[in-house]
């Protein structure tokens, strides 16, 4: 058993197997929050609790289906393409979204940090929380912030915005699907968009493209809460 676990293969077979799984429950409960992306992240934490695989072992596999990131984000992009004719009549409100979802998640985390008085070191960890992870490292481990804390807000914020963006989108009958993809990727950043692409093809592409936005106006406004 243990030798089985050691291998590559593991690793690569419970993510795979994780992701179908929340396939299969998201055709059969046919719910917003019945997400594939939140259902295969809890089997992986169950699966690494419950049995001997460790998380050392999981990344040794697991860890290779992040080369996929290139390939998802240029299909991503096509998707942006295709939605173009939207996206020009839709830029002003797009940019003024950003920018808004940007500088309320940023003040959020830095007041909340103050008023609990939080070392400023976590906090500058917690502020890029809303941007995919390759800039959020990037921007907390140049400030010295503590990388660990920032990819575990990213995570969380990505996993918590899946899980309740369609529902809230549903609840409250948001029937413009630029609208919903730009707050599900000003939101929930890769994780969100994921979801997006699954509401519509104009909602991803908008997701997309506020995935991208954010971390631009993010990383310009971060230096304003140092």
């Amino acid at each position: 058993m243990e030798q089985i676990l050691s291998l590559p293969a593991a690793g690569i077979l419970v993510c795979i197997g994780a992701y179908l799984g929340g396939v299969l429950i998201r055709k059969l409960i046919p719910h917003p929050l019945a997400n594939p992306l939140v259902i295969a992240n809890i089997v992986i934490i169950l699966v690494i609790l419950v049995t001997p695989l460790t998380p050392e072992q999981f990344l040794a596999g697991g860890g290779a289906v992040s080369l996929f990131i290139i390939p998802a984000t240029a299909i991503l992009g096509l998707r942006i393409y295709n939605q173009r004719a939207v996206l020009r009549a839709n830029l002003v409100p797009l940019l003024a979204g950003c920018i808004a979802a940007a500088a309320s998640s940023l003040l959020s985390v830095w007041a909340l940090g103050r008023l609990f008085g939080i070392d400023d070191r976590i906090i500058l960890s917690l502020l890029p929380k809303s941007v995919t992870t390759a800039i959020a490292i990037d921007l907390s481990a140049a400030r010295g912030g503590l990388t660990g804390i920032t990819v575990t807000a990213v995570i969380i914020t990505g996993i918590f915005s899946a899980f309740i963006s369609p529902f809230l989108i549903k609840t409250f009958k948001l029937k413009d699907p630029v609208a919903a993809g730009v707050a599900m990727g000003a939101s929930g950043h890769a994780n969100c968009t994921a979801a997006a692409l699954e509401l519509g093809e104009t909602q991803g592409a908008m997701s997309g493209i506020a995935l991208g936005l954010m971390g631009i106006i993010t990383s310009i406004l971060f230096v304003l809460f140092l």
